[in-house]
């Protein structure tokens, strides 16, 4: 179980694996240096004996308004390109597979995002899923899709509250 979410350290990222080489790749080799070269935040879940159990990394990012869905896009003012926060990467430990790790690393990534989103203008969170899995992950907690590209997903600030409630319930 996960003790605490934090940003990533001089934690032992060498046992993390998440089953997917390219996740796991960029986690061991560049997370590191992404965080350094405020590419990215990336923040890591631990387990009481501190080893990594999870991941996800946060990023500004734009949104064309012609991408956004046309019910959305005609409530926004009509500027070429539209603030958003980028969840990049989000992966769990293959050890606790089914153990609703992904769900409390999403919760965190989107109070993450709602807590700069006082500070930071942001319209929605984005995120890019990997496969039809993850696509149908992300829509269980209300992340729709972009009807051009159907592996990203976003999902309106004004709805972000309710989707932490729905991932800490399940």
């Amino acid at each position: 179980m996960i003790k605490a979410i934090e940003p990533l350290g001089k934690h032992d990222r060498t046992e993390f694996s998440c089953g997917v080489a390219a996740l796991d790749d960029w986690f061991h080799a560049r997370a590191g240096q992404d965080e350094k070269r405020n590419v990215a935040r990336v923040f890591v879940a631990v387990d009481n004996q501190r080893r990594i159990v999870g991941f996800y990394s946060l990023s500004s990012f734009t949104l064309a308004i012609t991408d956004l869905p046309r019910e959305y896009a005609k409530r926004l003012p009509r500027y070429d390109l539209i603030p958003a926060a980028l969840i990049g990467r989000l992966a769990r430990d293959e050890r606790v597979r089914g153990e609703g790790i992904g769900d409390l690393l999403l919760a965190d990534a989107v109070r993450r995002v709602i807590g700069a989103s006082h500070s930071l203008a942001v319209f929605a969170i984005v995120v890019e899923a990997r496969n039809e899995e993850a696509a149908a992950f992300y829509r269980n907690f209300g992340f729709a899709p972009f009807p051009s590209r159907p592996l990203r997903l976003f999902m309106p600030m004004s709805e972000a509250a309710e989707a932490v409630s729905r991932a800490l319930s399940h």
